[in-house]
């Protein structure tokens, strides 16, 4: 995939890009607390920018930070006060998002400070400058300076969720000024190795962690030796340095309701120019020298005869402007009008999924990398900096494919292999899972999943009868939801469909989550009865779950969708194929409500199953064949039965909404319905409740809702773009009265450039020029 990047950079390296300043985010007076903050980060660490009564502020989170207990802890927050202070009272204050070039910009008077990271190693950059010189206090302030206990309603935060185990804390960081340590973690004060200029902090898990109560929980030990364990041992933080900087004591204080502990650093002397680097490493590691061999080599790398090396930073800061340039270049939607805030908003969540293009584990839904302290939230959850609502290392499915599937027309394929390893690490475990519960091959994912592949313990059930299945969680919510894995699978196979990726380590993923679904519900029916198979040699998908809203189904339509089309893009399994079934279809009455003597009509619908026992949530599966799965669309056959289903479906209708993870302007803009897109897409995309645009939420989830983003973006590019066997339709749900200008990938390799001014498509750039036959422009045709 690294190699596949490289391709896409060279290709669109001077390609001309809209977007450009109009995306930027400015602000003219500082903020009143963190839920008033800016994104920065690449590669994969985010920082949280704010200025308060005069002080500059960022939190620091990097992706696969998981503690013990599964929690993504934040590596500190961060603290500068310049004196005399530029920012207090200012009148020309101005704090900028630079997207062009990826970095923060805040500025008073004759000073300026640059916050930006290095998208290919893990370091953060500070930079002051000012005409005169100023004194510079630096505070790294942790809230994890002693053992915390996990407080009612906090386990939310972790995989406990609400059921954490009497006595669960979370274990206190290490931090000092001292780099030497014994094996167990404890310091070993050598007075003579202190660098008064740098900071030491990291969190290091045990060797017992939540890991090892999952697995006895479930059942697993017996395979324990074999199972993938992402948390044993598992160390990260870094260290804070700044050549004018001595260390000047600590203190303790509180911030949002937590309290906390700063290690103080000031100014040598006063100066023009200060760099503060944070220099981050993460690693499993057998002993806590390797992981600080591991943080010097990266040290090392700026500051190769402890002193940081000019000529380096130079070098990084250059490679990485030139990172987010190609990215902008890749793919953009302007608009103006009515639509230039939603298409503002589309870019400004665009970077904030590139802050993590190489993070060891996906984006999360729930945050991503750019949570604020949770009372700003919901002020009856203030916890630490660290909390989250839904878990740290869990992952569901249902809202984690709503980040990665836009990738796909945006051209960010660099950035998936981040959610396609955390299934593929996961691999092992979730088959010995088919094994040990079932004695049966292919591997079993569920919804509400652990970075180890194992269900979610609070999910599955700390309290459930001792004669009920093992393998599955005794919850209402997510027993039998298996399905979701294959959205991955099918995301796997589109990055060879657009991009002609190499996805040879991803087919025993795809070959085994198929393999599941055709052993398991073929041994079920064997228990039931004598035959494996129904009366026309289909699979009987029972018992299923069409997401977690229709329970114990009988084909579900939206599982009978993801498996016909995995299979037929995959196109190794055609035994398998030939035993799906038809998806459901049923006949909805519509009476007339205001002539009742008049005949009710009978519209064809897509069915949720054949049958189902309960309604749980508000998800509408029903809506799954035409996406993710495209077996409806515009012009695609029975379109008539799916805008049936979209308009007549009685759930449908009640479960409409723009909020958080809901799809409904996606369904809208792939039926080619083009009111109901806009109005659906304006609502989705607007300006969310905090300071920075798009921080939405917290919906269903919590804030900056990232599901909630990755729907609207995926809206956005369907009014624009979509296909059609080799056909590529253009403005299939794009009014014609919102000008835009937006380039999007296509299958093939291909991309498109269209500008629409005034109704007309006035310029069309499609790569190759081969693939121009294939447009089909839908603005002015009828739909």
């Amino acid at each position: 995939m690294k190699r596949f990047y490289l391709i896409i950079t060279i290709l669109f390296v001077g390609v001309s890009a809209l977007w450009s300043q109009h995306a930027n985010v400015i602000w003219n007076t500082p903020s009143r607390n963190s839920s008033e903050s800016m994104p920065c980060g690449g590669g994969d660490i985010g920082m949280n920018i704010w200025v308060e009564d005069g002080d500059v502020m960022f939190y620091v989170s990097r992706s696969g930070t998981f503690d013990e207990n599964n929690c993504q802890l934040k590596q500190g927050r961060v603290r500068l006060r310049l004196s005399p202070n530029p920012f207090k009272d200012a009148k020309d204050f101005r704090q900028e998002l630079k997207l062009k070039d990826g970095y923060v910009e805040i500025a008073a008077g004759n000073t300026q400070i640059q916050f930006w990271v290095d998208v290919f190693h893990p370091i953060i950059h500070v930079e002051v400058t000012n005409e005169q010189p100023l004194q510079t206090e630096v505070f790294y302030e942790n809230w994890r300076y002693q053992e915390r206990p996990v407080r009612k309603g906090e386990g939310q935060q972790c995989s406990y969720k609400w059921a954490p185990p009497k006595g669960t804390v979370t274990e206190a960081d290490f931090i000092s000024l001292d780099k030497i340590t014994d094996s167990t973690g404890k310091a070993e004060i050598n007075r003579t190795s202190i660098k008064r200029n740098q900071l030491l902090f990291y969190h290091r898990n045990p060797e017992q962690t939540v890991f090892d109560v999952v697995v006895a929980q479930q059942g697993m030990n017996e395979v324990k030796s074999q199972m993938m364990n992402p948390l044993k041992n598992l160390t990260f933080g870094g260290t804070l340095l700044g050549e004018n900087l001595e260390f000047a004591g600590t203190a303790d204080d509180v911030y949002a309701g937590t309290d906390y502990r700063a290690w103080k650093f000031r100014s040598s002397k006063a100066a023009r120019k200060e760099h503060i680097c944070i220099v981050l490493h993460t690693d499993q590691t057998e002993t806590i020298e390797e992981w600080e061999q591991g943080l010097q080599t990266a040290l090392q790398r700026i500051a190769p005869k402890g002193k940081v090396s000019l000529k380096t930073i130079i070098q990084d800061k250059k490679q990485t402007r030139s990172w987010w340039n190609s990215f902008w270049q890749r793919s953009f939607i302007e608009a103006e009008g009515e639509a230039k805030e939603i298409t503002r908003n589309y870019t400004l969540f665009r970077y904030m999924l590139g802050c993590n293009a190489y993070g060891s584990v996906p984006t999360k839904f729930n945050g991503g990398l750019f949570t604020f302290d949770p009372c700003h939230v919901d002020e009856k959850q203030s916890f630490t900096p660290d909390y989250r609502k839904w878990g740290g290392g869990t992952m569901t499915a249902q809202n984690q494919r709503l980040v990665y599937w836009p990738m796909l027309k945006s051209g960010d394929f660099d950035m998936m292999p981040s959610q396609f390893d955390f299934y593929n690490r996961m691999l092992k475990n979730a088959e010995l899972r088919s094994r040990i519960y079932w004695q049966h091959d292919g591997a079993c994912f569920s919804e509400q999943i652990e970075n180890f592949g194992l269900p979610n313990p609070a999910e599955y059930g700390f309290k459930r009868p001792d004669w009920f299945d093992k393998g599955l969680e005794y919850n209402a919510w997510l027993e039998y939801e298996w399905d979701t894995v294959l959205e991955f699978c099918q995301m796997i196979l589109e990055t060879k469909n657009y991009a002609n990726a190499d996805i040879t380590p991803y087919l025993p993923l795809i070959e085994s989550s198929l393999t599941f679904f055709d052993e398991h519900y073929r041994q079920l029916a064997s228990r039931r009865g004598r035959k494996a198979l129904d009366g026309n040699g289909h699979l009987i998908l029972f018992p299923g779950s069409a997401c977690e809203t229709y329970k114990m189904t009988n084909n579900a339509s939206s599982t009978i969708a993801a498996l016909k089309v995995v299979l037929e893009t995959y196109g190794e399994k055609e035994e398998m194929l030939k035993a799906i079934p038809p998806i459901p279809l049923r006949y909805i009455e519509i009476k007339d409500t205001l002539n009742p003597t008049i005949a009710p009509v009978l519209k064809q619908t897509i069915s949720p199953a054949v049958s189902w026992e309960r309604i749980n949530n508000v998800e509408t599966p029903q809506l799954y064949p035409v996406f993710p799965w495209r077996i409806y669309g515009v012009g695609k056959e029975d379109l008539d039965i799916a805008r049936n289903t979209y308009f007549y479906d009685p759930d449908a209708i009640k479960f409409r909404s723009h909020t958080g993870w809901k799809q409904d302007n996606i369904w809208a803009a792939c039926l080619g319905l083009t009111e109901e897109a806009k109005k659906l897409s304006l609502a989705k995309l607007s300006n969310g409740p905090h300071r920075f645009p798009a921080f939405w939420g917290p919906g269903y989830d919590w804030t900056p809702d990232h599901n909630w983003g990755g729907s609207g973006m995926i809206g956005l590019q369907e009014m624009l773009l979509q296909t059609n066997g080799e056909q590529i339709l253009l403005f299939p749900a794009w009014p014609k009265e919102w000008n835009v200008h937006f380039k999007l990938h296509a299958p093939g390799e291909t991309t498109v450039e269209a500008t629409l001014k005034n109704g007309k498509v006035t310029d069309l750039k499609v790569l190759p020029e081969s693939r121009k036959k294939d447009i089909v422009i839908m603005i002015e045709k009828e739909k």
